[in-house]
């Protein structure tokens, strides 16, 4: 038998997207500190090591929490990443050295999803800065966390087609057809048309119109809607096919 096992350590790294006013996909970052780092080049996905005593799922929603300060969020795991290289920049290294108190030579992570409505309020226990970033805008991150968040977006693309309701846990309780129509097209990178989309989601009971309508705004206000999830589950229907 070969005994060339390896030695590692386990930890989760949490991909949290949130949709902005200005109608682009977020990912909520944080600061890590290493010395002769400039600012700038130490966000980082929030993450942590697991405890002896913690289910990753557990670990998962802990990590969360001291994140955000929400106890309840959609939560989804979508890959391990276990490249033995994965932690071998020495800068790396070091932020480990300082953050965990152990000499780690190999670290394996299991990934998550998680939705987030940016108008939530974010209260931090575990990080001093906490920021949201546009996809399009992710800095160069520690680690594989780029390709981490590169693998997460295509994840989230099949997961809306398997379970479309999860594009309501990004948009306010009331949106415009338009805010669903660019949250969906960002997610899905599909080229649909407006009028054929606003037409198809006509056709679904469980998307309300609302007698509300925009206010003090540059374009034609437009109505509200609101997502019914009881209505939902009962038809289960996909979005686009």
């Amino acid at each position: 038998m070969n005994q060339d096992f390896i030695h590692t350590y386990v930890s989760v790294d949490c991909v949290v997207f949130g949709f902005d006013h200005d109608n682009r996909l977020n990912i909520l970052l944080v600061q890590r500190h290493v010395d002769d780092v400039p600012v700038d080049r130490q966000r980082k996905l929030p993450g942590s090591l697991i405890f002896s005593n913690e289910d990753v799922d557990d670990a998962a929603h802990r990590v969360l929490h001291e994140l955000t300060g929400i106890k309840k969020m959609v939560l989804k795991q979508f890959k391990c990443f276990a490249d033995p290289f994965r932690a071998s920049n020495q800068t790396d290294i070091k932020w480990m050295g300082t953050e965990y108190m152990h000499n780690i030579d190999r670290i394996i992570t299991v990934a998550y999803l998680s939705l987030c409505k940016i108008d939530h309020k974010i209260n931090s226990t575990k990080y001093e800065t906490v920021d949201w970033y546009p996809v399009d805008q992710v800095p160069a991150l520690p680690f594989d966390h780029n390709k981490i968040i590169n693998e997460s977006l295509t994840e989230i693309r099949r997961w809306i087609e398997t379970d479309f309701s999860i594009i309501f846990e990004l948009l306010p309780k009331k949106f415009t057809i338009r805010q669903l129509y660019q949250l969906y097209s960002a997610l899905s990178e599909k080229q649909i048309d407006i009028k054929n989309f606003h037409k198809k989601i006509s056709s679904f009971n469980y998307i309300i119109p609302l007698e509300e309508i925009e206010q003090n705004v540059s374009h034609r206000a437009a109505r509200y809607y609101r997502f019914d999830a009881k209505i939902y589950k009962k038809n289960n229907t996909k979005l686009i096919k």
